[in-house]
């Protein structure tokens, strides 16, 4: 360990040090933009490119499609982390704006599932792929170009600007959204006016690699390479050793897997859940978590700069543990500030559906088809799922029909024949007859279809949305000057881009669909809830146990 120097740690930052900052910053805020734009339109992607299933299962392929770009994120860490180390950081996050940037562009010109059928997901999965390669070798170079160019002292502070990019790339993207939707109206903008912020994307390509193009090597890559201790095969120095090895894991497990959970919960599930689950239109939403981002951003650099003071570690595993012990009565009061009649209904006249188990089937199939759900107990939770309905699941008689009692109405819910590919006409009128009663019958209850923008809470909604924004801020606004501060400069790179992207690609990427998978089976829309609770719980425990501190660590020293 090295002592701070005063002289580095105090002094004001340099007209060279902003522009390394700006530089990187701004083209990863492009970046985020691009890669964001998909998941903040996933209803409309659903209904373009998945037209060919049913709405909710349209809508899990939808984010099963945005997943596919995090799935592939450590693949492109690995690619791209072992450029970086072997021909410099600048070059390599220069090729990945460009990778990143053409394929959203192209996503902006694919025909729809009406027009070619079957080959337009496929295509759009492939760019998913593709970007999701390139935003892997982006963030490891960007963070530890930046934290390269950092005094010794202050790289909490100075990474912490790049940790606002992905932020404010989601604000973005919801912003150029918003107005492109204002300007075109919903009908035309859900018809082709969501092309546009894919197709503009373009511009920002241009001014991000322009603004890369006049940035120099970072000094310790320099001093690494003219002292000729780069390493040839930085991969297997990373991965094939175990004094490396540990370090990854204990950053995967004890780190990132927690910091991607709470990122993604209160950035993209708290979107989800305000639409899906409480039935908010996605006009206010956006605007409510716009609102939230933007007073919540600037707390990246607060925790950043805290973190030279006490440290990496205590804020990002407090971020975890608060998370973990929070999540569940915050999204409570959401749901009684955003939509309090649904609240109202739901703790007056609950939902329940009574069923042999042995007749249901698993309802968070994303490639189910209508038909695979026939049996009384399918038929039930497949309509009160679509219809964004939280309820109980009680053990029903052996071999009887489901019951939906809602308050003290009791439905019985109809089985379906299938007969040459679809339900045959008694089956059709039946399942419609049961879905007009439970619709009454919710209606009778005081169970809203819409959320009513008059009757809703904002100033507490938003409140909430920024308490969520601020744990992501303690957990992500410190994390990059950790991992860059655990690996040595010859290995940096790769090192530190696989636990953050499996963390974030897998671990984070995969929480929309898991957490609405688990509601969907499930029944009770906070459910969901579990799986972060669950992560940062996990990685909070682990990061206590056995992670070390690293904020006064020489990262030259370690070379």
């Amino acid at each position: 360990m090295a002592a701070v120097p005063p002289a580095a740690a105090d002094r004001p930052m340099t007209a060279q040090e902003k522009k390394v900052i700006f530089a990187s910053s701004l083209g990863t805020v492009f970046e985020w933009y691009d890669f964001y734009l998909y998941g903040s339109l996933a209803t409309i992607v659903a209904k373009q490119f998945f037209s060919g299933l049913d709405p909710g299962a349209a809508f899990v392929f939808a984010l099963l499609a945005f997943a596919a770009g995090f799935l592939v994120r450590p693949f492109g860490g690995v690619v791209f982390g072992r450029l970086g180390d072997m021909i410099g950081r600048k070059y390599t996050f220069l090729v990945t704006i460009l990778v990143m940037g053409l394929s959203t562009f192209i996503v902006g010109l694919l025909p729809s599932y009406d027009a070619v059928g079957i080959a337009a997901p496929l295509m759009l999965v492939a760019l998913r792929l593709v970007q999701g390669l390139a935003l892997g070798g982006e963030y490891g170079g960007a963070a530890t170009y930046v934290a390269e160019h950092a005094p010794h002292g202050r790289r909490g502070a100075y990474t912490a600007w790049i940790q606002t990019t992905a932020t404010l790339g989601l604000l973005l993207s919801l912003v150029v959204i918003l107005g492109t939707r204002t300007l075109l109206g919903e009908a035309v903008f859900a018809d082709w006016g969501w092309r546009v912020p894919f197709l503009v994307s373009v511009l920002l390509l241009a001014v991000s690699v322009w603004i890369r193009l006049s940035m120099h090597e970072s000094p310790a890559f320099r001093r690494m390479k003219a002292q000729g201790r780069s390493s040839r095969t930085p991969v297997k120095e990373s991965f094939g050793q175990w004094r490396n090895l540990r370090v990854v894991l204990l950053a995967l497990f004890g780190l990132t897997a927690g910091q991607a959970v709470v990122w993604y919960s209160g950035q993209f599930y708290a979107l989800f859940f305000l639409t899906q689950s409480l039935q908010v239109d996605s006009a206010t939403a956006s605007l409510m978590m716009a609102a939230a981002l933007v007073i919540g951003t600037p707390f990246f650099l607060v925790f950043g700069a805290l973190s030279d003071r006490i440290g990496r570690k205590p804020i990002i595993l407090a971020g975890c543990l608060l998370a973990a012990l929070s999540y569940f009565p915050v999204f409570g009061a959401l749901t009684r500030a955003a939509n309090p009649r649904l609240a109202a209904a739901q703790a007056h006249a609950k939902v329940t559906v009574h069923a042999d188990a042995t007749q249901c089937s698993f309802q968070g199939s994303p490639i189910a088809r209508e038909i695979d759900f026939a049996s009384s107990c399918d038929i039930a939770k497949r309509f009160l799922a679509q219809n964004s309905v939280s309820y109980d699941n009680e053990p029903g008689e052996p071999g009887r029909p489901a019951l939906v009692t809602i308050g003290g109405h009791a439905i019985v819910a109809p089985a379906a024949t299938v007969a040459r590919g679809r339900f045959d006409e008694t089956s059709t009128r039946r399942i419609a007859a049961f879905k007009d009663e439970v619709e009454a019958a919710l209606k009778a209850a005081g169970y809203p279809a819409r959320a009513d923008p008059a009757k809703m809470n904002l100033p507490l909604t938003i409140a909430l949305l920024v308490y969520l924004v601020i744990l992501v801020t303690m957990v992500y606004g410190p994390i990059a000057a950790m991992l860059v501060e655990l690996f040595p400069t010859r290995i940096r790179y790769t090192s530190m881009s696989l636990p953050y992207h499996i963390g974030n690609g897998w671990f984070g990427g995969l929480l929309p669909t898991t957490a609405f998978a688990i509601v969907a089976q499930t029944g009770n829309m906070y459910n969901g809830l579990w799986y972060p609770v669950a992560i940062a719980a996990a990685s909070c425990a682990i990061g206590v146990l056995f992670l070390r501190e690293t904020k006064d660590v020489d990262i030259y020293a370690l070379d």
